[in-house]
């Protein structure tokens, strides 16, 4: 008889109801062949639950349950400024040191990283706390672009709906690619989905700088990313020689001029590839790239899929 994976699910004080819904749903989807994980809610502080002031969950027990538990799962956490109390940190260290899949939804990953689990390892989170994550855990290697990252019995996922691409990574894991798809079709969802989270990271615009020059060949830029750009022209035009031309745009931009460039001409092409009819020739011609192929490049470097694809997933 095949043995069934324990799973333990922790609940927690306003925690968000689509980060527990998602492992809840996946993990206790009976397929018609029987529950194919045998899923545990655990509370870390009472029997009972409260998600966000919408709705009380009951648990199966403590935290003594994830001492038999084959998965470990913390879907999210409510507040990435405070560090878990010593009784989950010590049970999810203890989880971790006897061999169990650990698993750090979202900004889950930050319960696993206070606890000491990750040092040295490769992680996940959503992706507007990569600042935050960095500063916190200098020593965890955070990958900003996947949906999901596993180092050894441990797997951390990207921001929210990632949640969903981690936990059907799990079931194929356990199981199989035909259970993983047919859980897959009956919530709805992609089997596995194409790019990473990258897709969906807000890469801002620099608006203004100290420095009125420079400020003024930024707003020029701008108007005529269309055009090709030289430095020896550029600081010709604001009566700066090359070196204190290049100097000054990349204290003011954290950039250098050729990758100031292609940043601004990417931001320009999401916007027209969401917004536009223009084909993507037109669009890369317009946004200043050689060619084509060019364009295509370094698109698919920085958002992980096609201009194609981005049309059709976000226009």
């Amino acid at each position: 008889m095949i043995k069934v994976p324990r799973i333990g699910l922790i609940i927690y004080p306003h925690m968000s109801p689509f980060h527990f819904s998602i492992p809840y749903m996946i993990f206790n989807i009976d397929i018609g062949e029987g529950k194919l994980f045998d899923l545990k809610t655990i509370s870390i502080i009472k029997d009972w639950q409260q998600s966000d002031e919408i709705m009380v969950v009951k648990s199966d027990g403590g935290l003594d349950l994830l001492e038999h538990a084959d998965i470990v799962i913390v879907p999210g956490w409510h507040d990435i400024a405070t560090a878990p109390s010593p009784e989950l940190m010590n049970a999810v260290y203890h989880a971790y040191r006897r061999g169990a899949l650990v698993v750090g939804l979202c900004y889950g990953t930050y319960v696993l990283a206070y606890t000491g689990i990750l040092e040295g390892k490769k992680a996940s989170t959503h992706w507007m706390a990569e600042s935050d994550f960095k500063q916190r855990f200098p020593n965890i290697i955070l990958d900003n672009n996947a949906l999901y990252v596993e180092d050894g019995n441990i797997i951390t996922s990207a921001g929210t709906a990632a949640s969903l691409d981690c936990c059907l990574h799990i079931v194929r894991k356990f199981y199989s690619n035909k259970i993983a798809n047919k859980i897959a079709r009956i919530m709805v969802a992609p089997p596995h989905r194409e790019g990473g989270q990258a897709q969906y990271i807000e890469y801002t615009m620099i608006s203004g700088c100290h420095n009125r020059q420079i400020n003024s060949v930024l707003n020029y830029l701008r108007e005529n990313l269309a055009e090709s750009h030289s430095i020896d022209k550029l600081a010709k035009k604001i009566s700066m020689s090359r070196s204190t031309f290049t100097r000054h745009f990349k204290k003011e931009t954290g950039m250098t001029l050729i990758n100031w460039l292609i940043n601004e001409r990417l931001l320009y092409s999401k916007d027209l590839l969401e917004e536009s009819s223009l084909s993507i020739e037109q669009i890369a011609e317009l946004c200043g790239f050689k060619n084509t192929t060019s364009f295509r490049q370094y698109f698919k470097k920085r958002y992980q899929v096609s201009p194609n694809t981005w049309r059709k997933t976000f226009a």
